[in-house]
C-alpha cells in the first residue's frame, strides 16, 4: 500500500478561473481595508516598532560580525539603547532642571507685573468713564496660572482619573512596542528574506538589496530629524541669549539653553512645532513688566521659522528624504488624518520607506504595453473619396460597390495616355 502511494503521481494544483481571480480581487481589497480600519492602533504601534527595530538592526548585525549570538545581540543593543538614553537625560538634566526651577520661582513676580499693568489698564478705562471691568477677571486668570505653574516640582500636574487611565494605557503601549521591536530584531533575518522573496531580486549587491536600501532611507530621515532639530534648538537658544543680552527679555538670557532645548524637542512635531517652541518664551514676555517684549519675540520667532522653511528645512531634508515638498506635506496631513499628531509624528519616516520601495520597484519591474492595435491599410472610394479599408467590398458611405476596384485600376493604368 505505501509502495502504490509512493508511486502515485502528484495531485495537479486547481487552476482558479479568471473571472474568480477578477471577483476574489476586489473582494480582498475590501476585505484587506476593513481589516485594517479596525486595527488601526494596533498596526500603528507594529509600525512604530517596525521602524525601532530598522534602526537598530545595523548595530545588532555588527555585533553577530563579532560572532555575538544574535539573541545577545538584540539584548545588548537595546541595553545599549536605554543606557545611551539615560546618560543623555542626566547630562541635559541639570542644567535644563536649575533653568525650569528658577523660571518656577519667578512665575509669581511675572503674575504681579501683570496684575499691576492691567490695574493700570482698569484705571485708565475708569478715567475714560467706558464701564469694563477687566481687573479681576485678568487676575483670577492670572493668579491660577501662576499657581499651575509655579505650583511645585511635585504637584505640578493633579492627574483625573481619565489622565491615569491614558498614563497606563500609554506605558502598556510603550511596553509592547518594546517586546515587537525586540522580536522583530531576534527574527530580522527572516523578516529580511520574506522581503526579498515578495520583491523582485536585485543584482545581489548591498546596494540593491531591498531591505538594505529601505534601512538606509529610515537611517537618512532620522539623521536629517536630528541635525534639523539640533539647528533649531541651538538657533532658538542663541536668539534669545542674544536678544536678552540687549535688552529685549532679558530672562531670554538667563534660560536660553531650558527655551533652546524645549524649542528642539518640539520641532520634532511637524507644522506646529515652531508656535509650541516660541510659546512659552512669549508668554513669559507677555506677562512681564515690559509686554513689548512678546512682539519682539514674536517677529524673531517668525524671521527663525522662514529661515527654517527656507534655507534650513529644503538642504536638511532635501537630502533625507528626496521626496517632493508636496508629496511631504501630503504625507503629513494624511498620517495626522489618519492617527493624530503620532500620525504625523511617523508619516514622514514611512514617506521616505514608500519612497524607496516604489523606486526599488520600478527600476526591477516591466509592465507589458497596452498599445492599442495598429489600423488596417486604407484607401479612399473611387466615387465619394471617403477612407475605407483596402479589403472591402463596398463602400460604408456611399455603398459603392469594389469588388472589381483592381480591373479598375488595372483597365485605367492600360489605358493610352
Amino acid at each position: 500500500m505505501a509502495r502504490h502511494t509512493e508511486d502515485r503521481p502528484p495531485a495537479e494544483p486547481v487552476l482558479v478561473p479568471r473571472w474568480v481571480q477578477m471577483v476574489l480581487l476586489p473582494v480582498a481589497i475590501a476585505g484587506a481595508y476593513l481589516l485594517l480600519k479596525t486595527a488601526g492602533s494596533i498596526l500603528l504601534l507594529f509600525i512604530i516598532a517596525g521602524l525601532i527595530a530598522l534602526l537598530l538592526n545595523p548595530f545588532v548585525a555588527l555585533l553577530q560580525r563579532a560572532r555575538v549570538p544574535r539573541g545577545a545581540a538584540v539584548a545588548l543593543v537595546m541595553i545599549g539603547l536605554l543606557a545611551s538614553l539615560t546618560g543623555l537625560g542626566f547630562l541635559l538634566a541639570n542644567p535644563i532642571s536649575e533653568q525650569v526651577s528658577g523660571l518656577q520661582r519667578d512665575i509669581p513676580n511675572y503674575v504681579d507685573d501683570a496684575n499691576k499693568a492691567l490695574a493700570n489698564v482698569q484705571d485708565w478705562l475708569d478715567r475714560k468713564g467706558i464701564n469694563l471691568e477687566i481687573k479681576q477677571e485678568g487676575e483670577t486668570a492670572l493668579q491660577t496660572i501662576g499657581e499651575r505653574v509655579a505650583g511645585g516640582a511635585g504637584d505640578v500636574v493633579i492627574f483625573t482619573r481619565d489622565a491615569v487611565q491614558r498614563l497606563v494605557e500609554a506605558g502598556f503601549a510603550l511596553i509592547l512596542i518594546v517586546v515587537l521591536s525586540i522580536y522583530m530584531m531576534i527574527y530580522g533575518d527572516r523578516i529580511g528574506a520574506i522581503a526579498r522573496g515578495v520583491v523582485p531580486p536585485g543584482d545581489g549587491t548591498p546596494e540593491d538589496d531591498f531591505p538594505a536600501r529601505v534601512q538606509k532611507a529610515l537611517f537618512s530621515y532620522v539623521r536629517g530629524q536630528l541635525l534639523f532639530s539640533l539647528i533649531m534648538g541651538t538657533s532658538a537658544g542663541l536668539l534669545l541669549y542674544v536678544l536678552g543680552s540687549i535688552g529685549i527679555f532679558p530672562e531670554g538670557k538667563t534660560y536660553a539653553v531650558a527655551f533652546g532645548a524645549w524649542f528642539g524637542f518640539a520641532e520634532l512635531i511637524p507644522y506646529v512645532g515652531p508656535v509650541i517652541g516660541g510659546f512659552p518664551p512669549v508668554v513669559l514676555a507677555a506677562l512681564s513688566d515690559t509686554p513689548i517684549d512678546a512682539v519682539w519675540l514674536i517677529i524673531a520667532f517668525a524671521v527663525l521659522q522662514q529661515l527654517e522653511g527656507h534655507v534650513v528645512a529644503p538642504n536638511v531634508f532635501g537630502q533625507a528624504l528626496r521626496i517632493n515638498p508636496l508629496l511631504v506635506i501630503f504625507a503629513l496631513l494624511l498620517g495626522g488624518q489618519i492617527a493624530g499628531l503620532l500620525g504625523a509624528l511617523i508619516a514622514l519616516p514611512v514617506a521616505a520607506i514608500l519612497r524607496e520601495t516604489i523606486v526599488y520597484l520600478r527600476e526591477h519591474l516591466r509592465f507589458q504595453s497596452w498599445d492599442l492595435p495598429a489600423q488596417p491599410p486604407l484607401e479612399r472610394c473611387p466615387e465619394c473619396g471617403a477612407q475605407i479599408p483596402l479589403d472591402a467590398v463596398a463602400c460604408p458611405a456611399c455603398g459603392s460597390e469594389l469588388a472589381d476596384r483592381d480591373a479598375a485600376a488595372a483597365a485605367a493604368a492600360s489605358a493610352p495616355g
